[in-house]
């Protein structure tokens, strides 16, 4: 079943992006985390705020993040953004590393550092391969299910013992008088 797909990635690397977005493995691509460069540039324009604002409404109707890794996709300002949004959302989500497809001139791409924050939630990251990329956005999926899932047996126990939950990590209250004045 084709999953609704945010894609987060560098516009260096669009001829590639789009290679992944049409595969037409997936829904969703135009409105699920690819927007021309006129809305970016306009966003920009606005500031901060607009765009991740944009970034927002783009994750909005989406289950699964995928981060497109080129040569400077960890460097890009609104990726840990993402990344970080779609983990709160309760994204399934993963990399794939796109510098071995082949440019407009025929030429792969340089490889690239994944970005931290895919790396510290430890998603699977994977090189492109369009036979296994619609099994890596299920299994995304099926990730993401199975967290909600746990979710939804922990809410009643980690409501009686206090401890905050699903916005935050499940942290015991501080005993008394610890770590704090």
């Amino acid at each position: 079943m084709a999953r609704h797909v945010f894609f987060s990635f560098h516009y260096a690397d669009i001829w590639r992006v789009n290679v992944v977005r049409n595969s037409h493995v997936v829904e969703g691509t135009a409105i699920a985390g690819f927007r021309d460069g006129s809305l970016w540039e306009e966003a920009k324009k606005k500031g901060d705020a607009a765009i991740k604002k944009m970034i927002d409404e783009a994750l909005d109707g989406t289950t699964v993040t995928c981060v497109l890794i080129g040569e400077k996709t960890s460097q890009r300002e609104y990726v840990t953004y993402e990344i970080e949004k779609s983990i709160e959302r309760g994204n399934g989500i993963f990399g794939v590393r796109i510098h071995g497809i082949k440019d407009q001139s025929q030429k792969p791409g340089a490889w690239g550092p994944s970005p931290q924050a895919l790396v510290d939630a430890g998603a699977p990251i994977y090189d492109w391969d369009k036979d296994k990329f619609g099994d890596w956005v299920e299994d995304a999926y099926k990730a993401r299910e199975e967290n909600v899932a746990k979710k939804s047996l922990l809410r009643p126990a980690v409501a009686s013992a206090g401890l905050t939950f699903p916005n935050r990590p499940i942290v015991p209250n501080k005993p008394a008088g610890f770590g704090g004045k």
